[in-house]
């Protein structure tokens, strides 16, 4: 721990002391006021009215201990409203608050015995000296200690429960799952006004030159609409590829992400900047939300944000041993884009389906950057 952790963690136990005496003095007020009602719990509808009198009365001194916990431990906690662990917290922490106060005076008392021998105090020998260093060891161990319980005992108690959390992380999958259900009758839908608008109406045109053709052939004029069925079927043929690589692009599927991000860039009209720091592969499903990432995201700086560059960087992340995707793509044009627009809402639910995040930060006026981190276990 570090030196000015120590002394947060100092300050805490401190205050963690003085909240422990005014907690005990709440319990025992409230086991002398509750104990002549014991017998109405038996009554139903007595029990929720003094449940909630019982909440409303411990949650002042346990939003209390959240701020003291958040700001000089550096402990976060969710407190979940309306049930009884709150209250088992107070009982708990109570003790441990004033052993925090106990570790802190040993700690008095041993830095008295060091300095003692300087006959600033009452010139004790230095032979004690030794006594004192000790008890000022133990006591910043014990401090550590501290911190450790009280990290346990608010999330143990104070954070949210396996059924919390089973709940939640339900809601996020029924979540995801609605938008990535969405996002793809969106890509049905785009795909198919690609085709209409663009394949379908060079086929079109393509049909029309070549009767025009048959009805005069040999002429000059008919070698002219052959010429021009033609070039009507390159680009026919161009605009399907088009829409195939928005699909799913064939470098993907056959030579990997580096592959079909390094395509990508040689067929932008815009000058892109890729670094690619990735050792190993990936399961596919994280590099195809990877490659879609910064395909959509240079889709937009090329349509709506008038960018003039584009940076892309994809590279390794994650702590404590799980290895992620990390995708960051930066432009240079005017901001403003909004992530719950169709495009990057899709792109959430796809990144979110795979429990990862997406990031989007585009104030008016730009730049823009959007940061997707992905899991690769």
């Amino acid at each position: 721990m570090a030196p000015r952790e120590w002394a947060r963690a100092v300050v805490g136990a401190a205050a963690g002391a003085a909240t422990a005496v005014a907690e005990a003095v709440l319990l025992a007020v409230l086991l002398t006021v509750t104990l002549p009602l014991l017998p109405f719990l038996l009554w139903p509808a007595a029990r929720h009215p003094l449940g909630r009198t019982l909440d409303m009365t411990v949650r002042p001194f346990v939003l209390l201990e959240r701020s003291r916990l958040s700001t000089l431990f550096g402990i976060d906690i969710t407190l979940r409203p309306a049930t009884a662990r709150p209250l088992t917290y107070l009982a708990v922490r109570c003790p441990v608050g004033l052993f925090g106060g106990l570790v802190l005076a040993f700690f008095s008392a041993g830095l008295y015995l060091v300095l003692s021998p300087l006959e600033v105090l009452d010139g004790n020998t230095f032979g004690i000296v030794p006594i004192g260093l000790g008890l000022m060891c133990l006591c910043v161990q014990g401090t550590v200690g501290l911190v450790g319980v009280e990290r346990w005992l608010a999330r143990r108690f104070l954070g949210p429960s396996r059924e919390d959390l089973m709940e939640e992380r339900i809601g996020v999958l029924a979540a995801t799952r609605a938008g990535v259900v969405a996002a793809v009758d969106e890509e049905r839908r785009r795909i198919e006004r690609d085709l209409h608008d663009g394949v379908q109406q060079r086929l079109v045109l393509l049909g029309m030159a070549l009767g025009r053709a048959r009805r005069d052939p040999g002429s000059e004029r008919g070698g002219a609409l052959v010429e021009q069925a033609y070039e009507e079927s390159r680009n026919a043929l161009r605009d399907l590829k088009e829409v195939a690589w928005r699909v799913y692009p064939a470098a993907l599927a056959g030579s990997g992400l580096r592959a079909a991000l390094h395509d990508l860039v040689g067929r932008s009209s815009l000058p892109i900047d890729l670094e690619y720091g990735l050792d190993g592969a990936c399961p596919p499903s994280v590099e195809t939300a990877a490659y879609f990432v910064v395909a959509e995201s240079v889709t937009n700086a090329v349509k709506h944000a008038g960018a003039g560059r584009v940076s892309v960087l994809v590279t390794e992340g994650g702590e404590g041993g799980t290895r992620s995707v990390v995708v960051r793509v930066h432009d240079d044009g005017v901001g403003g884009a909004d992530p719950g627009g169709t495009g990057l809402a899709g792109l959430a639910s796809r990144v979110e389906a795979l429990d990862g995040r997406l990031a989007v930060d585009s104030p008016v006026g730009g730049p823009t950057t959007i940061r997707a981190e992905l899991p690769c276990g």
